[in-house]
């Protein structure tokens, strides 16, 4: 059974200006989509961002100088004439990517984004089990 992380995705729309959240699994497929975006949409939308972020990776090197290397992705930001779109990973073969109006305030985007980022492995985490042959 998977959790509605839905609420997630919910909460990051707070942002002034944030449109859309979904969250992709690394082979593109949807994982998780805000309320407010039609699930043909977010597919769609899934197989793309994990094409994207397979590109970025990949030109990580272009980023980077002879003496620090090149680092690891982090971040993708997409300007487009009616707003953005924020590509960021969410733990293990998980990506976290919205989608927000030309006037968002981008550090408070990202900011919300890696608090969400944050959330999501806490709610997808499993306690340990206790053991059973021991009396609490």
């Amino acid at each position: 059974m998977n959790p509605d992380l839905s609420w997630v995705l919910n909460d990051l729309l707070q942002v002034r200006g944030a449109r859309h959240a979904i969250l992709v699994s690394a082979d593109g497929l949807l994982l998780e989509r805000s309320s407010d975006v039609g699930r043909d949409e977010a597919e769609t939308n899934a197989a793309a961002m994990s094409s994207m972020q397979s590109l970025s990776r990949a030109v990580a090197p272009f980023a980077g100088n002879a003496v620090h290397g090149h680092g690891d992705w982090r971040q993708t930001l997409m300007e487009y004439d009616h707003g953005w779109i924020f590509l960021i990973a969410a733990g293990s073969g998980a990506y976290l990517a919205a989608a927000a109006a030309p006037d968002v305030d981008m550090e408070a985007m990202s900011f919300r984004m890696q608090q969400q980022v944050s959330a999501l492995g806490k709610a997808m985490s499993t306690p340990p089990r206790q053991n059973a042959g021991t009396e609490a």
